[in-house]
């Protein structure tokens, strides 16, 4: 009974706030979200009473306000009035869309205003001065100012899809605002007879695909460069293996004495009957480990391209351990351990192959690495 009042203690706050959530919001004077948290309100329970008052009370003030606003802004001369103007009338729109929907919020408002005509043509003004406004930026011929345009461009798309030849104005723009950066990335040597593809390919295939931490941010193979006819770069990352070891092995054997206590090792016979006998038992164990050890340590080195200065330097380690372990002893097995015993189980097996204990050391790097790449080129 308890629970059942704990959690009824818990839900009734939440629907009251929800019920009076459209009051609060007129009271504080934010009438458009009065009106939406009450149409919501209706949309679940038509009759609710204070939702249609507060509905009745908040959407003139909210349409006042929205026209107010939208007038202001177009009688003046701020710049990208038409977006703004165009933000206002939309508000008008949804709420006109938003009560449609509700029959409990139409029952209150019968005849809601819209401004679709209006919307039409201002999404007309609105991608032309955010196009006009792009063109400036695109001009003045800077990675931060196409930046800027790309935004613009896009925004003008946005408002009218394929307005006069955007399309082709954001791929100029995205051109010039992006970052161009060149990966090298340095074979191992061959000497070693292993394949750094693997791990060279991951690294690849996350920047060319995955990478999300900029969309200004473009990187390319030096193949790539050729293949493109790429007009400048900005920025060179190197990769590469300053060193790194694949197979150092080492053994060990370790000889220990075991034992239990209270162990049952018999039975003998008494007058009232037969009697357990427990003592210690002990055994010999003797256990060999062999542990093949690969390691290695990645630079990653950015460099700018004119200056050749390097932007950043980082080093990454990286190691796996494969292990076999197997045993054997001598005397009483109950004197082991679970884990022991199974030890005594095992036979010695072979190492993985050297080009399968690279990929594994090269794992944690990747996983240090990548992460490295996103807050350095997050900035730009």
């Amino acid at each position: 009974m308890r629970q059942y009042i704990y959690v009824f203690a818990l839900i009734i706050p939440i629907v009251l706030s929800n019920c009076s959530s459209g009051k609060k919001a007129y009271e504080k004077g934010d009438y458009y979200s009065a009106v939406l948290k009450a149409v919501n309100r209706l949309r679940q329970n038509p009759s609710h009473k204070k939702s249609k008052e507060a509905l009745k009370r908040s959407y003139p003030l909210a349409l006042q306000t929205a026209e107010q606003n939208a007038n202001t802004v177009l009688s003046s001369n701020a710049q990208f009035k038409y977006k703004n103007a165009l933000g206002h009338y939309q508000q008008i729109n949804t709420m006109y869309n938003e009560i449609r929907a509700s029959p409990g919020a139409l029952s209150v408002i019968s005849n809601p205003k819209n401004y679709f005509a209006q919307v039409s043509t201002l999404k007309q003004q609105a991608a032309e001065e955010s196009y006009e406004e792009a063109l400036i930026l695109l001009a003045r011929d800077t990675r931060e100012d196409a930046k800027g345009a790309y935004l613009l461009f896009r925004e003008a798309n946005s408002f009218v899809p394929n307005y006069k030849d955007v399309r082709d104005k954001m791929d100029e723009a995205k051109f010039m605002a992006t970052l161009k950066v060149v990966v090298e990335q340095i074979p191992v040597p061959s000497r070693y007879n292993l394949s750094g593809n693997f791990f060279q390919d991951k690294i690849e295939e996350y920047l060319h695909t995955q990478f999300r931490s900029n969309e200004f941010v473009q990187f390319y193979t030096p193949r790539e460069v050729k293949a493109n006819n790429l007009p400048f770069v900005d920025q060179y990352l190197r990769l590469q293996f300053d060193d790194f070891v694949v197979g150092e092995t080492h053994t060990e054997r370790s000889t220990e004495k075991v034992s239990r206590d209270s162990v049952k090792t018999g039975t003998v016979s008494t007058r009232a009957g037969e009697k357990d006998v427990y003592s210690t038992v002990s055994a010999t164990l003797v256990i060999n480990r062999k542990e093949v050890r690969s390691r290695g340590l990645l630079s990653m080195r950015v460099t700018d391209a004119d200056t050749k200065a390097v932007l950043t330097h980082r080093k990454f380690n990286g190691e796996f351990i494969w292990f076999s372990q197997w045993g054997n002893f001598n005397g009483d097995e109950r004197a082991l351990t679970e884990d022991q015993f199974k030890i005594c189980q095992q036979q010695e097996i072979l190492p993985p192959d050297p080009q399968t204990l690279f990929i594994e050391f090269t794992r944690p790097i990747y996983d240090q690495l990548v992460p490295a790449v996103n807050d350095f080129y997050r900035r730009y």
